[in-house]
């Protein structure tokens, strides 16, 4: 992690329907980015903190769009750390898991034609998930969080972390709502890129609720 750098900016009080968190802003100097994490109680020195690394998505945390589960997700993360008293949400600024918004659209369109997530990035040419989670690790560092619990489906993100220090003591999945939109987005995500879902009853589901899942 030595080229990587951060500086936290400054923190405010968030006062939401699930309590009062703390939003700290870190200036990512690598990259030129602004990152944040969403803090619930005292983290520091703590182990085994609940924490959720979650990549910004526009469409999906803002607008509630139905082609992936990232809002899903980061409402049930600022849940599940309500629930439990104390947590962590990094919120990353890696839009289209690293490919930018502008990609990310034309990703979409790509999809619309017919092709998986996978293939959309590499036709654009970019890589499967161009994600790094260097910097989730500075900031959980300079947050004191000793070990984490990690809410997420995917693989990879555990590996990141354990690689660049920072210890996973257990890992919490995310159920995702399935729908005809983003039924083939979360079987890719299962399929080709090891993410750990059980969509079987899902899609059960799904059909017989008459939907179709879009290729």
């Amino acid at each position: 992690m030595g080229e990587f750098s951060i500086t936290r900016m400054a923190c405010a009080r968030i006062p939401t329907p699930l309590g009062e968190f703390g939003l700290c802003l870190y200036a990512d100097h690598q990259a030129g980015k602004e990152h944040l994490a969403l803090v619930l109680g005292d983290v520091v020195g703590q182990s085994d903190v609940l924490v959720r690394l979650h990549s910004e998505c526009f469409t999906g945390d803002v607008l509630g769009s139905l082609r992936c589960d990232c809002g899903d997700q980061l409402q049930q993360a600022m849940q599940l750390i309500a629930e439990e008293g104390k947590g962590v949400i990094l919120y990353l600024r890696q839009e289209g898991r690293g490919i930018g918004l502008l990609d990310k659209l034309r990703a979409y369109n790509l999809q619309d034609m017919g092709f998986d997530t996978v293939d959309a990035n590499l036709m654009l040419g970019h890589q499967a998930d161009e994600r790094d989670y260097t910097v989730a690790a500075l900031i959980l560092k300079d947050l004191a969080v000793d070990s984490v619990r990690l809410l997420t489906n995917n693989p990879l993100k555990i590996e990141s972390l354990q690689k660049l220090g920072v210890p996973v003591a257990n890992r919490l999945s995310l159920q995702p709502s399935v729908n005809g939109e983003n039924a083939a987005y979360l079987t890719t995500k299962a399929r080709r890129m090891n993410h750990l879902l059980d969509l079987a009853p899902l899609l059960d589901t799904l059909v017989s609720q008459g939907e179709n899942g879009r290729d």
